[in-house]
């Protein structure tokens, strides 16, 4: 990782910060005075600021239930409440894709850039669950639909697994899809005539939501971290 990343990541000093350090001379890796650009694994280099070694932090894994109404965001413009609000202050610690404001249900923060990345690459097709309430077609006509190829901006969308159950006036479906596009189940809903109620990631990769409400976070579990660590690197 980017050196100034280690830093940030080991409560040394924000990115910006690190930069001037490492603009100042003050930074050495392996004893070689670093420079701006400069890429370390802060498990094997040794890193020294003003000669003291910097200690790699431990990597942070959690499961959050991210409420509707919070942006996934560190900041928000419009003054709307962001995840962060909602979990402990690590340094490092970043989302791991993205729901969008109106969408509830699990995501995950780490520390760890290369794990992330497993779950969200395209390549590897890591599976995603979600539950949506619908309205604007029966039963049967969604679950026809469903066994179609259904094709959003050139690319079919991966739907891995459907099921289809009438609610009242609704209709629940439970979709597993292996991709992460940006708001792809709305858009899948939308395509089919669909108008959403509700949305629920119920799981990410080898992560499940479980019991969490909304507002709660977790860790993962050792069983969780070792199904991600699993997952093939880009």
């Amino acid at each position: 990782m980017r050196l100034q990343r280690a830093l940030a990541r080991a409560g040394v000093a924000s990115r910006r910060r690190a930069e001037e350090l490492i603009r100042l001379g003050k930074i050495r890796v392996n004893g070689e005075v670093a420079t701006i650009g400069s890429s370390v694994d802060p498990d094997r280099d040794v890193i020294t600021v003003g000669g003291r070694r910097v200690r790699p932090a431990a990597t942070a894994w959690l499961a959050l239930h991210k409420p509707i109404g919070y942006v996934v965001s560190r900041s928000d413009p419009h003054g709307r409440p962001t995840v962060f609000e909602l979990i402990p202050e690590i340094a490092g610690l970043v989302y791991v894709g993205r729901l969008d404001v109106m969408t509830s249900g699990l995501l995950l923060f780490t520390t760890d850039g290369e794990a992330a990345n497993r779950l969200m690459h395209p390549r590897y097709a890591v599976e995603r669950q979600y539950r949506v309430l619908v309205h604007g077609r029966s039963e049967g006509d969604i679950r026809r639909e469903l066994r179609r190829s259904i094709v959003i901006e050139g690319r079919p969308v991966n739907i891995i697994d459907s099921r289809v159950v009438e609610r009242g006036t609704a209709i629940e479906v439970h979709l597993t899809l292996a991709e992460g596009r940006y708001r792809i189940v709305r858009r899948l809903c939308k395509t089919l005539g669909l108008k959403v109620e509700r949305l629920v990631r119920l799981s990410h990769g080898p992560v499940r939501l479980g019991r969490l409400s909304p507002g709660q976070w977790r860790h993962l579990t050792k069983q969780e971290l070792q199904a991600v660590r699993a997952l093939p690197v880009p």
